[in-house]
């Protein structure tokens, strides 16, 4: 059995910033992640200005530069025929397979302990530590931590004993890619583009690469009706009056759990729940990962003090008042744009007020540079 002072299970940007954060302060640092490394996720692919910011302030904010990263200048919002413009105040676009990848070798430069491939399960509790269980392939081993920080995602299921809290009539997330052939000519790179329909909304940006990021929120029940991701994403982008994308329908998509969620408690002994796993609501322009990174930093504050019986309570508290507190402000944000005539009727009033896409300056304002 071997010992570490701190325990990252998942080894998404949640996960790794912290282990990052952690051995830079002289811990012995374990980070776990089921899957080989580079992989994809289901991602909107956007780094917004908060994120950048938190990477800055991590000493990582030389990374999105060193990928390729595409600066991000333009939002521009479909919904019934209206289409609104409107500048970004910063944020890069770049995949999750080679941004996670980045983050992860420089954990490993950091001196953390890294290992794909590898499940884990939580054990025994003690006084002063935790045993986690790990496997990869046959091999099985069991370790000890000061402390386990759990980052293993929305579906993640280490903390078994306190399952989410799923929100009722909550959307479920969908992407894929779109080689840049395929993709047409008026979808230029710096441009996230939005369409919003009758049961679901998709963004689509171009990466690091030149090919197309697509990301979807979708009515499971609608999308069903519809024929699958594929055939839904092509029927908003019809009704929205966005231009067509014929690769979208037979594309190989991935889906994930249903999106809104919450926990009671962060934690339990020794143990630390932090990124997506700690709650998530459907994001915008970038902001999941300003969440993850933002809860990231201020998680591995809190395990360099000794722990006590309150250190779950003060976790959960202070998610709450920063992170919960942004992720309330993007659910109202979800509600309004689930609503195409509501967002429509929104869209038209913008443009008789004073200064002219006032409504929606303050809509981008505020979900793509959040303050923690």
């Amino acid at each position: 059995m071997k010992d570490f002072d701190a325990a990252v299970i998942g080894a998404g940007p949640a996960g790794t910033t912290a282990a990052i954060a952690l051995a830079r302060r002289g811990l012995s640092v374990l980070l776990v992640d089921r899957c080989a490394f580079p992989r994809d996720k289901v991602c909107g692919c956007c780094v917004n200005c908060a994120a950048l910011r938190e990477l800055a302030e991590t000493g990582l904010g030389d990374i999105p530069g060193q990928l390729g990263a595409k600066p991000l200048r333009e939002f521009r919002l479909y919904c019934g025929n209206l289409v609104r413009s409107l500048p970004l105040p910063g944020g890069v676009s770049v995949s999750r397979r080679v941004l996670d990848a980045a983050l992860v070798d420089r954990a490993v430069a950091s001196g953390v302990t890294f290992r794909q491939r590898t499940s884990a399960k939580l054990g025994s509790s003690e006084k002063n530590h935790r045993t986690v269980l790990l496997r990869c392939g046959d091999d099985q081993q069991t370790i000890r931590a000061g402390i386990v920080l759990a980052a293993d995602g929305i579906s993640g299921s280490f903390l078994a004993g306190d399952p989410p809290i799923v929100a009722p009539r909550s959307y479920m997330g969908a992407g894929t890619f779109i080689p840049m052939e395929k993709v047409p000519r008026n979808y230029r790179a710096g441009t996230i583009y939005m369409a919003c329909a009758t049961g679901g909304y998709v963004g689509m940006v171009r990466i690091e690469d030149g090919s197309f990021n697509v990301a979807a929120a979708f009515c499971p029940r609608t999308m069903k009706i519809a024929g699958g991701p594929g055939a839904m994403a092509t029927r908003i982008l019809a009704q929205a009056a966005c231009e067509a994308v014929p690769a979208l329908r037979d594309a190989p998509w991935h889906g994930t759990a249903l999106l809104t969620r919450r926990r009671r408690q962060l934690g339990e002994h020794r143990v630390l729940l932090l990124g997506d796993a700690g709650g998530y609501v459907e994001p915008f322009t970038g902001e999941g990962i300003a969440w993850a990174l933002a809860s990231a930093r201020l998680v591995a504050e809190l395990a360099l003090e000794p722990w006590t019986h309150h250190t779950v309570a003060r976790w959960t508290q202070l998610h709450h008042q920063t992170i919960g507190r942004r992720q309330r402000l993007c659910r109202a944000v979800t509600c309004m744009v689930r609503r195409p005539k509501l967002l429509g009727f929104l869209m038209r009033l913008s443009d008789g007020l004073p200064g002219g896409n006032f409504m929606m300056k303050q809509f981008n304002r505020g979900v793509a540079c959040p303050r923690m």
